[in-house]
């Protein structure tokens, strides 16, 4: 069983910072990405960020030169640096990791953790 445990999130006026990390553990095959999804009210749950074990990094568009991913590979966690944060970027964030193919893969998510900026 894979758990993944969350934490960082809190409310921030716009401009500010924040960061969240993420700890896996359980059996987790080594080759695998590990990111951050969210998921405003209303909305449907989308990708922020994501790294692969190898190194590869996927950002979306709305966040990109703001957010930075990191991991920690000794300590199964990812990490999300938020700055310049804005009003729109109030969701509950969400960790995951996966691993596997398009057909046949794994999934696993973190229990959320709320992130409230403020104007």
């Amino acid at each position: 069983q894979v758990q993944l445990v969350e934490s960082g999130g809190g409310l921030v006026q716009a401009g500010g910072s924040l960061r969240l990390s993420c700890a896996a553990s359980g059996d987790i095959f080594s080759s695998n990405r590990m990111g951050w999804y969210r998921q405003a009210p209303g909305k449907q749950r989308e990708l922020v960020a994501d790294m692969h074990s190898g190194g590869d990094t996927k950002y979306a568009d709305s966040v990109k030169g703001r957010f930075n991913i990191s991991r920690d590979y000794a300590k199964n966690a990812v990490y999300l640096q938020m700055n310049s944060l804005k009003p729109e970027d109030t969701a509950v964030y969400y960790c995951n990791v996966r691993w596997g193919s398009s057909v046949y893969y794994k999934t696993y998510w973190g229990q959320g953790t709320q992130v409230t900026v403020s104007l």
